[in-house]
């Protein structure tokens, strides 16, 4: 007997036997029992989430020799002719490839007719929305006043392009996409019955790769099952779907929690050497670091039972909640972006880059690779940066994708309570200390300027690149914030900034703060008379960007 595959041996031929879809079972159960059955149904969803099965399951229930009911018996003579495809009264018709409306003329002309075995003619449209207007049209009159020897049921993928007319003449069920544990459970009884050894792990791999199908993670399975062999194992598994290891991703996790450049460059290299999808792993990184912000927000939170869930934990610990929600939002953005990426490694290297550059600093280590401390030509002595509080963080310092914790904004008078007095800080950045705004917060209050206060809410002029970073829960944490230190409910409206405003961002005033102070630095040396003499006497050159202002000069942090 020749092979068959796993999705078709194992399709489900009673209602008792399909994964979810619960709510659609449940309603055609009760309509076959009480005989309160409509003419017209409409099965929607994804593919390969049961769609024509359920409707090949009613048709059994239907003609049924054994009597109509929710449960046919399989056994009859109708019943596996319908299990077979063979059933005469059960008329498939793919609307893909019959889109015409001389293909749906005739099923109208031969619907009139009785059925030849059964008590109901069924008539199964697969992809429905496939068919043309004039065939749509042919069908109307047949969907609104079917004989009633007839039953239509139609399947479709993509149920916006229905036209209105037919979806008023249907019931319509949308079902659901599975998820991955109610996959991974049919996987095992399957894997069960057929005597196939199996790890958990490779289970679950193919679980999430099948992105909520059955049929998929079942045709998944089948190649897991040839490619190890007649055994299913993790490794296995990773190298055919072309993921990592779930510990790389925690590699590249601790790499940024420590700040450290070099390690997770290694770390994409490493994870490049499998040749994987980059995108699957960008969503791997996303599911990681959600499970993070749930084990850090979410008190008595306990994680499905697996291999890093101490990893997670210790991971939990040392991140702080407002950067785990800015590297998800890095994570999926960039995941849009693969596309446009030079290429695929490209893209997902400057998104875990982007994570790095964004990532707030202790102010307790140099960047790794970086050259001499700030201040001094690399051969010079300096003396060392004065200790950063250690309690607050301060943001790295600025470069083109990391605008760095600014100097000050002008005095927003008509803004009260928070206009600037003499002696103090202006009204913005006052605020901004004071609240405590750090980390991605302090990134994005750093690039807005305060416009307007229009009652409880504050209207902030905000660098248009900096935009998608005013999103929840972003922008509430902040009001939360602010709101405390003016001691009433405050709420936060963000606009684009024009060429004024962005000029006047904390950000953009500490950059020229830095300019100068560079710009001063790189004059005293070059007029500093060792360095002139060195010049004179040895060819000495200074090497260019080895000159840094000391840490403790104007709008340098």
């Amino acid at each position: 007997m020749s092979y068959q595959v796993l999705a078709r041996k194992w399709r489900p031929r009673k209602f008792a036997e399909l994964v979810g879809q619960e709510h659609v079972v449940r309603a055609l159960t009760n309509a076959l029992d009480t005989g309160r059955m409509h003419h017209a149904y409409l099965f929607t969803g994804t593919r390969g989430v049961g769609k024509t099965t359920i409707a090949r399951i009613f048709a059994k229930s239907l003609n049924c020799e054994r009597g109509q009911s929710a449960d046919p018996c399989g056994e009859c003579s109708v019943c596996m002719a319908v299990d077979e495809g063979r059933f005469v009264d059960l008329l498939e018709i793919d609307a893909a490839s019959n889109t015409g409306v001389d293909d749906v003329r005739e099923v109208i002309e031969n619907a009139q007719y009785a059925p030849s075995r059964g008590r109901f003619k069924v008539y199964l449209v697969d992809e429905v929305h496939m068919l043309s207007k004039n065939a749509f049209n042919a069908l109307l009159k047949t969907l609104e006043e079917p004989p009633p020897h007839v039953k239509f049921l139609l399947a479709t993928t993509d149920p916006q392009k229905l036209p209105v007319t037919v979806l008023s003449r249907c019931l319509k069920f949308n079902l659901k996409r599975l998820l991955p544990d109610q996959i991974a459970g049919q996987m095992r009884h399957i894997l069960g019955a057929e005597n196939i050894a199996y790890e958990d792990a490779a289970i679950a791999e193919l679980a999430r790769a099948a992105d909520g199908s059955l049929r998929d993670g079942l045709s998944l399975l089948d190649q897991a099952i040839a490619y190890g062999g007649g055994a299913l194992h993790a490794d296995d598994v990773l190298t055919m779907l072309g993921s990592v290891a779930r510990g790389q991703v925690l590699g590249v996790l601790d790499a940024l929690a420590a700040g450290d450049g070099e390690r997770l460059l290694a770390e994409c290299t490493q994870i490049a050497s499998y040749s994987p999808d980059f995108g699957g792993v960008l969503d791997d990184l996303a599911s990681v670091l959600h499970r993070l912000q749930l084990i850090q927000l979410i008190p008595g939170y306990r994680p499905e039972q697996e291999a890093d869930d101490d990893a997670l934990g210790r991971l939990a610990e040392r991140m702080a909640a407002e950067d785990v929600q800015l590297y998800y939002q890095i994570a999926t953005a960039g995941r849009r972006d693969l596309n446009q990426a030079p290429d695929a490694r490209t893209g997902f290297e400057m998104t875990l880059l982007r994570m790095l550059a964004f990532r707030p600093d202790d102010g307790s280590a140099q960047p790794s690779g970086s050259g001499s401390p700030p201040g001094r030509p690399a051969s010079s002595p300096v003396p060392a940066p004065a200790a950063a509080k250690p309690t607050e963080r301060s943001p790295p310092a600025a470069s083109a994708a990391t605008p760095a914790r600014p100097s000050v904004a002008p005095p927003q008078a008509t803004v009260p309570p928070v206009e600037a007095q003499a002696g103090e800080l202006p009204a913005w950045e006052a605020l901004i200390e004071r609240a405590g705004l750090r980390g991605p917060f302090g990134l994005l209050a750093q690039n807005a300027v305060l416009r307007e206060r229009d009652g409880q809410t504050l209207v902030l002029a905000l660098q248009p690149a900096h935009m998608s970073l005013a999103v929840e829960p972003m922008v509430s944490q902040m009001e939360e914030r602010i709101g405390q230190v003016l001691g009433e409910r405050i709420r936060l409206r963000f606009v684009d900034a024009d060429r004024d405003a962005q000029a006047r961002t904390p950000a953009a005033r500490a950059a020229r703060s830095r300019d100068a102070a560079q710009s001063a630095a790189e004059q005293s040396i070059e007029s500093d008379p060792l360095v002139q003499s060195l010049k004179r006497e040895f060819g000495a050159q200074v090497v260019p960007q080895s000159v840094k202002p000391f840490a403790n000069e104007p709008g340098v942090r």
